[in-house]
């Protein structure tokens, strides 16, 4: 009788170890890269502003490209990763987008940046799914939330990070610098994760050709377990769905499935607006203070604050979802709005201003790392990179408009108040759409705690992995 090994158990029994420490460093690595360079040109704006003498709203087209490629990315390779591996997605997204955030060294007016930074964004947009579903799958559940938010702060510690570049290196190397960075990094990362980084045992599991790949990696996972070379291993969530999926390119049939009929567009809004607000204090908050008297250097610091205060609401989030699910990221909507308006009161000092900031990007930036936990965790595995990649591509219209919209507005010359009661809108709507799948998810659940199995689906999985069991003796 072959030894029979339950995939749910041998990942949800393990202790947190070596290897998920390796996994979750190797995740944040990737993540600080995508997010260095979403923020890059952000940063180079106002010294080409200064350079090439185009006005600062001529920029939101740039902006928003490389965002409306994380529309096409996200489903595109979200796709690639359901189909042929999470690994390989990855690393086809962090290649795509060093090269061409490289190739913006050499670029000489915004519409060959535009090109770049679109093609940039596909990359960009890939990457975020399939490093999600990887953890997801790779997480033990008490832990999963937690791991998958703390892979996240990546992103705003990288987002952050053109900061001091520009502060200290532009002045001396010109706003190439930012981008020769920005290349460099994810394509030696690249190569470290192509040596380094495991694919899915879930995914692997599913697929019975790289049975000898799987059994490396559950062997590396669980060290603690003696696992023969004929293992058998077993999914013990219905598998009838996964046959499903075959031929459903655009992977919509799963994702809308059952009570994920409502949940999946309300969660769509909550990507959308948290992506619409944060891609707009993104993308020019470095403008805007400059163009309020503050100097280089202290806008430079006072947007990077924004993204250090992300990386504390990442913290804050990932210790909240477990108890509180998406209760808790419908509170930081709460919070969110008056902080992004309070912004642009008049008579702060820059110190003030600083602060203000930061604890928007608290609550901005630990909503969106909320909802992309989250959207990890509500998926069932067959579908859980098409459903993450498809709240990501279509949330990103979101980011697209933010810019272009903000652009507009600074070419209407509004007062700065007024601009960022415009911004903390999206938030309110946001609100709403948070307070509904929190409720929906407790229903579906029956209760705060998030799977990727609703409750009253447990009896019929446990019937379908008892005659799984039965079939493999």
């Amino acid at each position: 009788m072959s030894h029979v090994v339950h995939t749910d158990r041998l990942v949800d029994e393990q202790r947190i170890g070596s290897f998920h420490i390796k996994l979750l460093v190797l995740s944040w690595l990737a993540m600080f890269a995508d997010g260095y360079d979403i923020s890059a040109l952000s940063f180079a704006a106002p010294e080409l502003v200064r350079q090439w003498g185009v006005p600062s709203e001529a920029f939101k087209v740039a902006f928003s490209a490389s965002l409306f490629g994380v529309l096409f990315g996200a489903p595109l390779l979200g796709y690639i990763g359901d189909r042929f591996g999470r690994r390989k997605a990855i690393l086809l997204g962090s290649v795509i987008f060093g090269v061409c955030t490289l190739a913006m060294v050499w670029t000489t007016s915004l519409g060959q940046m535009a090109v770049l930074r679109f093609l940039t964004g596909i990359g960009i947009g890939g990457l975020m799914p399939n490093t999600i579903s990887l953890n997801s799958e790779m997480s033990p559940r008490r832990w999963r939330a937690t791991l998958v938010v703390l892979m996240f702060t990546g992103i705003t510690l990288g987002s952050g990070m053109p900061g001091p570049v520009a502060g200290w290196l532009v002045p001396e190397y010109g706003w190439q610098i930012l981008f020769v960075i920005g290349g460099a990094v994810p394509l030696t990362f690249a190569v470290v994760l192509f040596f380094a980084l495991p694919e899915s045992v879930k995914f692997l599991a599913r697929h019975p050709s790289r049975r000898a790949q799987l059994l490396k990696t559950a062997r590396r996972m669980r060290p603690d377990l003696q696992l023969p070379d004929d293992a058998q291993f077993v999914i013990e969530q219905p598998v009838a769905a996964a046959a499903s999926t075959n031929g459903d390119f655009l992977g919509l049939r799963e994702i809308f499935k059952g009570g994920l009929a409502f949940i999946t567009p309300l969660l769509w809004v909550c990507f959308g607006t948290t992506l619409m607000a944060n891609y707009f204090l993104n993308s020019w908050l470095p403008l805007i203070f400059e163009s309020n008297g503050i100097t280089p250097k202290q806008a430079a610091i006072a947007s990077t604050l924004y993204h250090f205060g992300g990386t504390i609401g990442g913290i804050v989030v990932s210790v909240l979802l477990n108890r509180f699910g998406f209760a808790a990221i419908a509170a930081l909507f709460a919070l969110a709005a008056p902080a992004i308006a309070a912004i642009g009161f008049e008579g702060l000092s820059t110190t003030t201003l600083t602060y203000v900031s930061g604890f928007a990007g608290l609550a901005v930036l630990g909503a969106q790392f909320g909802n992309n936990a989250c959207s990890g965790l509500i998926y069932p595995t067959e579908a859980r990179s098409q459903g993450v990649g498809w709240a990501l591509g279509i949330g990103r219209i979101g980011s697209i408009v933010g810019p272009y919209v903000g652009g507009v507005l600074i070419g209407m010359n509004i007062p700065m108040n007024e601009l960022f009661l415009w911004a903390s809108l999206p938030m309110v709507l946001g609100l709403v759409a948070a307070t509904l799948v929190a409720r929906l998810c407790y229903k579906r659940f029956r209760g705060f705690t998030l799977d990727d199995r609703p409750a009253e689906s447990d009896a019929g999985a446990r019937a379908a992995g008892t005659k799984q069991l039965e079939a493999a003796r």
